[in-house]
């Protein structure tokens, strides 16, 4: 299991660069106002998880991931007289973590934000939004993600609820140039309707708004693509290739011919703006009998945990060539299952576990 250390040490031909997802269920409630940790024997929004308990696990997982940038997906909220920065930045000094500076962009209309929390040592970052802003009254090519988007095909109109995070970064010690997509899409989860009719309805809907924002996203990959950038899309995207498919559509829902994922990750036959991200792929074969997970929810009606594959890091084909995956799952990961206080640390912390890559850099 990888330790904190100061500086990762430089890989084989080029530089080490690991980068990180993760989501950390309702983070923002573990800071009171101002963002003072709340590191305390109250209960947290966890089940049965004090919030000393949740903070302290959280800590010990980053601190083994030892990632130079984790995308925090639900991090502390931004507003009155909360700052999602402050926040993430009170708890890496209270911590200890070497990831002691942290970057949000624009504001999301939940209590949950898409900050960047990373080593100011190995990193440089800025939030830098693209596209011009859009009223949604004509169709636009990936307009401002804190703006409005209009489906070409329906005509709808679509926002987000947690604006996507872009990033521009510079890893010092190569000089090499990243840009960075935090995402936390729309969930497609229908929660407490009980009428068939009507739950039917909204899963419609979240479904479409979801399928929207993944093409909002993918015009910008495909921007940055013929720009020749380097590009990591990453985040929590609420769905999986093909699960479309795989959920008999919600019986009397017609089925959608494409997942969000897929329509991000681009498509393989043209593996020059084809996104790559292994989990997605093995996602692909339902017919493997098993698949990779990234979170794990207790199912009140089974009466059971339920794995699902919800977190993705997605690298344009440049950076994808020199790059490892790892889930941090723990059960699936040997490391993890055979480290029991890190076990019991990532089931702590947060229904999601966090996906990281190591890349290897060469340089400008």
């Amino acid at each position: 299991m990888p330790s904190a250390k100061a500086n990762p040490p430089e890989a084989p031909n080029g530089h080490a660069l690991r980068i990180a997802t993760y989501n950390i269920e309702w983070f923002t409630n573990l800071f009171g106002r101002h963002d003072r940790l709340l590191d305390d024997d109250e209960w947290s929004s966890r089940y049965k998880v004090k919030r000393k308990d949740q903070l302290a696990a959280i800590a010990r997982v980053l601190k083994a991931v030892d990632a130079d940038a984790i995308m925090v997906i639900e991090a502390p909220d931004t507003g009155g007289d909360r700052n999602s920065v402050r926040a993430l930045q009170n708890f890496a000094e209270a911590y200890g973590l070497r990831t002691s500076r942290a970057l949000s962009g624009f504001e999301s209309h939940t209590r949950q934000e898409i900050t960047l929390l990373y080593d100011p040592d190995m990193l440089e970052a800025k939030h830098a939004p693209l596209g011009l802003r859009a009223d949604g009254r004509q169709v636009q090519h990936a307009p401002r993600f804190d703006s409005k988007f209009k489906d070409a095909t329906t005509g709808e109109i679509y926002t987000f609820s947690k604006p996507p995070l872009e990033v521009a970064m510079r890893h010092k010690p190569s000089g090499k140039a990243l840009r960075l997509i935090g995402v936390h899409a729309k969930s497609k989860a229908v929660h407490g309707e009980k009428d068939k009719a009507v739950a039917l309805k909204i899963a419609i809907a979240n479904r479409k708004k979801q399928l929207a924002q993944c093409h909002w996203i993918r015009q910008r990959v495909t921007d940055h693509l013929a720009q020749g950038e380097s590009l990591i899309v990453l985040g929590d995207f609420n769905d999986g290739p093909k699960h479309e498919n795989h959920d008999r559509c919600l019986e009397a829902e017609p089925c959608f011919q494409e997942a969000g994922v897929e329509v991000v990750l681009g498509d393989a036959a043209t593996p020059e703006t084809h996104l790559k991200d292994p989990n997605a792929r093995l996602w692909l074969d339902p017919m493997q009998g098993w698949a990779l997970s990234s979170a794990r929810f207790y199912h009140a009606g089974l009466k059971w945990y339920v794995n699902t594959l919800l977190d993705y890091v997605m690298l344009s084909p440049d950076l994808a060539m020199a790059a490892s995956w790892r889930i941090y799952h723990p059960f699936d990961d040997p490391v993890c299952y055979a480290n029991e206080t890190l076990k019991n640390a990532l089931l702590t912390a947060s229904d999601h576990f966090p996906v990281v890559v190591e890349l290897r850099l060469s340089g400008k």
